[in-house]
């Protein structure tokens, strides 16, 4: 492709122009420096290979070219003179009018009623809408190998239903009601599709438990959500569909699920017997809300030992789990780990569960994990923004030996900064989200993947992820910078201007021609509308609430509820007792104290350093400029 050979002949010149640089010497020591600190041991292995080595010098040269080494940083309080830095000042540090924020709000709004109005008016009661032309989808009957469908859509209005908790959170009271009773009233999972067990909990079972509790919550905080004769419909909605995906657990030596189940008759004869971590170890939220509210303990149990199951396989040596797994061997199928697709919401979901249900093992394997993602993932210097050395960046790794894999990310890692909010990892969160935003800007959309050795797209297509909004939000709740109120404006009216067609929004095919596919996946509602909306609403009731909500991997709001730290499953396998030592709700408080949530912001830290240095450095980092 053209530009694919034009970017190939911009990074020879760059690259021989580094050479000249080299040659000439003031720049030799600096160099060096940054090539061994990318190109170690820790690395590359202690026999790296020549792909390796030439990851190291261009990393190193235009990072070098961009950080100029220096210290200081955020915590110097300093803004260290950068060309054009009074263009980054003035667009990204100034005040965010309040009249401004409104209509924002607004405008994401009126982005989730078009997306909505016109599926329930052009697909409903199918799984998904083609907002290009006008229709319904469900699933491919006539192909079932084709996964990238069937493994979403299992003929049960999917959209209405992932949707439900995003219209209570935008106040809508009387589409909510109406929306329920649709659901009660016309959706039953006796059907003969067959899912992917992951999709199904997340999508579907989490925003079932999600709504049930909105409607029953005493305190009503969104509004009347309360429905005449509401008895447990969504509650016994979601017990059902998890009884039928229950069949993944069985026959399997390991404790880890099949990947996928017939939703009628259990899992399929001749089933594949690979599953991804995340798909088999992001079930716990879901499935221990589900026991809790219940008071059956098996649910929980089966997903408690799901994750048991894959910790115990990770590696001795660098504590890392791979991506995909044989269930009946225990054997790594896929050695890379990173934190991109296949593992994601594991590392999500330990936190997450402890968060939700106060068991002390949860946040153990987390702390454990993030440890380990820290010592053999991050790249770049220690701290985020001062010393010498590259700006930090998380590569996809061999499991057992560290090394290198490939170039590239991938958007669903864009999450990751939310989940350091949530750790209280707030200063590193900042870095690594500006560079995802970095590459929205340059694109107007985060391709697939991005290969950050040749600065472009490996995989082109943008399906209206929400990981980039979904950080951006939590980063604004925990440093109050109005930048991410920029931020979420470029990603609104990116959405808008490439993304919008004639009946909703669609998938972007590809990011740089911005052709569109005809497909709007249900998680546009329920996550990317909801997070942008409440980006720009200042006055939601989730944020008068003193963190008492907590949102799952599919953006479904779920209320700190003390009925969720009352735990079953412990007394129906009691040996786990020992094992498991529960904190209770005042002890999660201080302990979960350091998520910077709550706090004040300190504009010297979190404020003033990214006015000119910052994000001008990353734009280069992705060759925006």
């Amino acid at each position: 492709m053209q530009w694919r050979a034009l970017v190939l002949a911009l990074l020879a010149l760059r690259l021989a122009g580094h050479a000249l640089l080299w040659l000439a010497g003031p720049s030799l020591g600096l160099y060096q420096q940054r090539l061994r600190a990318f190109a170690s041991p820790a690395a590359c292995g202690s026999s790296p290979s020549s792909r390796c080595l030439q990851v190291g010098p261009h990393w190193a040269s235009f990072l070098g070219r961009a950080w100029g080494g220096g210290g200081g940083g955020f915590s110097s309080g300093r803004a260290a003179a950068v060309p054009g830095g009074d263009e980054y000042e003035q667009r990204y540090s100034r005040a965010f009018p309040p009249h401004l924020r409104s209509q924002l709000r607004d405008a994401a709004r009126s982005m989730f009623v078009f997306g909505y109005d016109n599926y329930m008016a052009h697909a409903f009661p199918q799984d998904e809408l083609n907002p290009i032309h006008c229709r319904g989808r469900g699933p491919d009957r006539a192909d079932p190998s084709n996964l990238n469908i069937n493994d979403v859509l299992g003929n049960y209005s999917l959209t209405l239903i992932d949707a439900l908790d995003t219209l209570a959170v935008m106040g809508n009271s009387s589409e909510f009601r109406k929306a329920v009773r649709l659901v009660i009233d016309t959706v039953s999972f006796d059907t003969d599709s067959t899912v992917q067990v992951f999709e199904a909990t997340i999508r579907v079972l989490g925003s079932l438990l999600s709504a049930h509790i909105i409607i029953t919550d005493a305190n009503q905080p969104f509004g009347d959500m309360t429905i005449k004769g509401y008895d447990d419909e969504l509650l016994h909605m979601a017990h059902d569909l998890a009884v039928r995906l229950l069949p993944a657990f069985e026959n399997t030596k390991t404790g880890i699920p099949y990947p996928r189940v017939n939703l009628r008759t259990g899992v399929p004869s001749g089933s594949n017997n690979e599953t991804c971590t995340a798909g088999a170890g992001s079930l716990l939220v879901e499935f221990g809300i589900l026991s809790r509210l219940l008071g059956d303990s098996t649910f929980e149990w089966v997903a408690r030992r799901a994750v048991k199951a894959l910790w115990s396989l990770r590696s001795n040596d660098t504590g890392l789990l791979g991506n995909v797994v044989n269930i009946q061997t225990g054997h790594w199928v896929g050695k890379q780990s990173g934190l991109g697709a296949g593992l994601d919401s594991f590392y999500e979901y330990l936190l997450k569960s402890y968060i939700l249900f106060g068991e002390k093992e949860d946040l153990e394997m987390f702390n454990d994990a993030y440890r380990s993602i820290q010592n053999h993932l991050r790249r770049g210097r220690e701290a985020c923004n001062e010393g010498e050395g590259d700006p930090p960046l998380y590569v996809n790794v061999n499991m057992f030996s560290g090394q290198l894999m490939n170039t590239w990310i991938d958007s669903l890692q864009a999450f990751f900064p939310g989940l350091q909010v949530l750790k209280g990892d707030v200063e590193d969160a900042i870095c690594l989200h500006a560079f995802y935003y970095a590459i929205w800007k340059r694109y107007g959309a985060l391709p697939e993947r991005y290969n950050w050795q040749l600065q472009a797209p490996d995989v082109l297509f943008y399906p209206l992820r929400p990981e980039l909004v979904e950080s951006t939000y939590l980063l604004y709740q925990a440093t109050k910078n109005p930048f991410y109120l920029h931020v979420g404006m470029d990603i609104l009216q990116s959405l808008e201007k490439y993304t919008k067609a004639k009946c909703g929004y669609a998938t972007l095919h590809h990011v740089i021609e911005k052709s569109k596919e005809d497909r709007m996946e249900s998680f546009f509602l329920s996550e990317t509308c909801k997070y942008l909306y409440l980006l720009f609403d200042e006055e939601n009731p989730v944020h008068k609430s003193g963190n008492r909500y907590m949102f799952t991997t599919e953006g479904h709001i779920v209320s700190l509820d003390k009925r969720l730290r009352v735990s079953l499953w412990q007394d129906t396998f009691p040996e786990e007792q020992k094992k498991t030592e529960k904190l209770k709700p005042n002890d999660f408080r201080a302990a979960n104290s350091t998520s910077n949530c709550n706090r004040v912001p300190d504009e010297r830290r979190y404020l003033l350093p990214l006015k000119s240095i910052y994000m001008r450095q990353i734009d280069q980092m992705v060759g925006l400029i």
